[in-house]
């Protein structure tokens, strides 16, 4: 039974097969006429090419059906009967979704620039042509054409210039086969199906007529010609009639005009020949006004008349209508999402990196190129655009003797959701372009190597907070002082992995960001609010360095070059190198009463079929205990309101209750701004990505460049704020120590 044309749909996976022929009588061919044929011809194959043609066409139903017991017959008889024709590759898309619910298209990525359409949706125009230049006789035969097949098998043979013949089901069914030769994993795979399913040769096309005849049994003629019309290629990597409309005219398939419609059908016949994207050229461009593609398009529009598809009036309006294409180049690859090109690419090594995605990284970033995915971020486009500004006020793309970087990220509370990711630079992924200077990168500042990032940038004394948890967590209060003298020897600190590390050595003396930080002793909060490097060092001394590090791994704090964190003692003051979704991360799981969530970018994924697919989703971990963070939250406040981020939480507005720290690396070379609200934690950072200048003698347009943190997080916050809001953090106390593990 032939299904309903609403669903003949080819990323279906549709099958279909011929059962054998039954018996009938035979049909003997005229001797005169075949006979000299068959003589040209010669050879068995080419004689069942000549048998079979002449049962279709004394009666093509009968050749459906069941044809002569001959031989020849027999022999087309034992051919595959069996065409599966799977999902043909499309455009997948990567949208954002406006605050209102549309979506912004970022970026499309094809091996063929392809949209599938139904029927309905492609111009009467574009089927009255296909059916007129390539087939006339298409709605009277059985799937074979036999005056245009015997025409081009004799022309072939006799040595002239191949040429086709092939009705318009045989084209679909031979660009089924060559369709599948592009799912096959190598090259070489590639190559030979290719060659297999074009050869030139008398097999090749016997089997191609065998599935079109039965092609033609389960589907209705204007089913295989949508079908046709959605595979076929109209030159390079343009497929399909919705594509070729979109690229030459910048109109939908359901609205080309009648010239628009034949010159695309003529491309069809020869897409190197008759294409008119190449106004330059010698033989086809703009100034002969596209001469061979006018040729073909005039001959389309003279058989459409022929054949009473268009009225007199129609064809000499066409005819007058020069070749005018308006090429639009469609969107592809992430450099076409300008400033959210660096989210765009995060985006897309999610596609090839995660297993729910496929088995290998290979197949994953097949499946997406030619899967018709419409993948719908997280990218919130107006915190997107706040960190644009800030970084394009804020930060150059280079700077004399400086390889500067600039990155902003944020990230939604309690669900993991990356709201926004820009850095100072271009994107581009073009080797030429990237040797132009130190403007375009391909590196995503933000994220970790393995997600198209870099090795990662010290943190500076943003890492404290893990050591601020554990002390916390070990049953030490807030206002326990330690000893925090500037000294050269720091004795023994514990570690229960690696056994103790001794600091003995003069060759370790930190020293204080402010040289006035000369205290014989410090308590946990003022070292907190102040970012008293020595404090801190006073505090790791009372703890497990193997603690520090494990408690950090449970904010899902890693190295960005995907090595083991470093637990020494210098590590307690940020050496570890960190990306900057990975601080962002963890200052969420603050905000979210110590529950971290793992940070994600797409919230839906839909098919070619329009099925919503499967997607990565955050997993949430309680890092720390309610307890522990409230007197967290109780000290990075206080580091907000009088401590080294109050430049950040007097330029933000509308206020919320928030938290933050800072941190600056040896020599100011690197400099952080983290911090959130209950809804969004957002990261900023200048850093270093080669060359090593001191960011507080260095000035940008906007100022000096150590502060230019404290101008780009409140732009971003100050939007997130008013967008998200954000709540009141839990009551915690400078005096109260938690038991150990509670």
């Amino acid at each position: 039974m032939t299904p309903p044309a609403a669903s003949f749909n080819l990323n279906l996976g549709v099958v279909v097969i011929v059962a054998s022929p039954s018996r009938a009588p035979a049909v003997t061919p005229s001797r005169s006429f075949f006979g000299v044929i068959g003589a040209l011809l010669g050879g068995a194959a080419l004689s069942v090419v000549i048998a079979l043609l002449v049962a279709v066409a004394v009666s093509p139903p009968l050749a459906l059906t069941g044809v002569a017991a001959a031989n020849t017959i027999n022999d087309f008889d034992n051919l595959p009967d069996y065409l599966a024709i799977g999902p043909l590759s499309q455009n997948s898309n990567i949208y954002a979704t406006r605050s209102d619910g549309s979506p912004v298209l970022l970026a499309s990525f094809y091996d063929q620039n392809r949209i599938e359409v139904g029927s309905a949706q492609i111009s009467q125009y574009a089927k009255d042509a296909a059916v007129a230049g390539e087939d006339p006789r298409f709605y009277e035969h059985g799937g074979i054409d036999l005056q245009g097949t015997l025409r081009a098998i004799a022309t072939t043979v006799s040595g002239a210039e191949t040429q086709g013949g092939s009705s318009i089901t045989q084209q679909y069914v031979k660009n089924v086969l060559v369709q599948k030769c592009t799912t096959l994993s190598t090259q070489k795979e590639r190559d030979n199906c290719y060659d297999i399913a074009t050869e030139t040769t008398a097999d090749r096309k016997l089997k191609e007529m065998r599935l079109a005849i039965g092609v033609e049994k389960q589907y209705s003629k204007d089913q295989i010609l949508q079908g046709y019309l959605n595979i076929t290629g109209f030159g390079g990597t343009v497929y399909g009639i919705e594509a070729a409309a979109n690229y030459y005219f910048g109109v939908s398939a359901a609205n080309l005009t009648l010239p628009q419609a034949a010159s695309l059908v003529a491309i069809v016949n020869n897409p190197v020949k008759f294409q008119i994207d190449q106004p330059d050229s010698t033989t086809n461009g703009a100034a002969n006004g596209y001469a061979t593609n006018k040729d073909r398009r005039d001959y389309i529009l003279g058989e459409m008349l022929k054949y009473t598809k268009i009225t007199k009036a129609e064809y000499d309006a066409a005819i007058q209508a020069p070749v005018e294409p308006a090429i639009h180049e469609p969107s592809t690859g992430c450099q076409t999402a300008g400033d959210s090109a660096y989210f765009c690419d995060y985006v897309t090594h999610i596609l090839q990196n995660d297993p729910t995605f496929g088995d290998n990284a290979d197949a994953r970033m097949m499946n997406f190129r030619r899967g018709g995915y419409d993948v719908y971020t997280t990218l919130d486009l107006d915190l997107q655009a706040a960190a644009v500004a800030a970084l394009r006020e804020n930060v150059p793309m280079t700077y004399p003797g400086w390889d500067v970087g600039g990155v902003v990220t944020s990230v939604q509370v309690g669900t993991g959701r990356v709201l926004d990711m820009a850095q100072n630079k271009i994107y581009s992924q073009d080797p030429a372009v990237l040797a132009t200077g130190a403007d375009y990168t391909s590196i995503n500042y933000n994220t970790d190597f393995d997600s198209g990032g870099s090795s990662g940038f010290q943190p500076g004394s943003t890492y404290k907070i893990f050591t601020l948890a554990e002390w916390l967590k070990e049953g030490h209060a807030l206002s326990e002082r330690v000893d925090s003298r500037v000294k050269a020897n720091w004795g023994t600190f514990q570690d229960s992995c690696l056994g103790p590390q001794n600091y003995d050595s003069e060759h370790w003396s930190p020293k204080n960001d402010d040289s006035s930080e000369t205290g014989s002793s410090y308590s946990a909060l003022q070292s907190t609010i102040q970012s008293i490097n020595t404090g801190y060092i006073g505090m790791a001394k009372k703890l497990d360095l193997c603690g520090i590090r494990q408690t950090a791994e449970s904010f899902d704090a890693h190295r960005a070059d995907g090595a083991a964190l470093d637990q020494n003692a210098s590590a307690v003051i940020g050496t570890n190198e960190l990306a900057p979704l990975t601080v962002a991360v963890a200052f969420a799981g603050i905000a979210n009463n110590g529950i971290t969530c793992s940070p994600i970018a797409i919230d839906k994924i839909v098919g070619p079929t329009g099925t919503e697919l499967p997607v990565p989703k955050t997993t949430c971990v309680q890092s720390v205990s309610p307890a522990v963070v409230a007197n967290m939250d109780f000290a990075l406040q206080q580091v907000m309101s009088s401590g080294t981020a109050r430049q950040s939480w007097q330029n933000t507005s509308p206020r919320v209750p928030l938290i933050g720290k800072t941190g600056t690396t040896d020599g100011n070379k690197d400099t952080w701004m983290s911090g959130a609200s209950t809804a969004v934690a957002t990261v900023v950072a200048v850093v270093s990505v080669s060359g090593d200048a001191n960011q507080r003698a260095t000035y940008f347009d906007s100022g000096q460049a150590a502060t230019a943190r404290h101008r780009m997080w409140p732009m971003v916050m100050s939007v997130a704020n008013a967008k998200y809001g954000g709540a009141s953090f839990p009551v915690g106390s400078a005096n109260s120590a938690i038991k150990p593990g509670g």
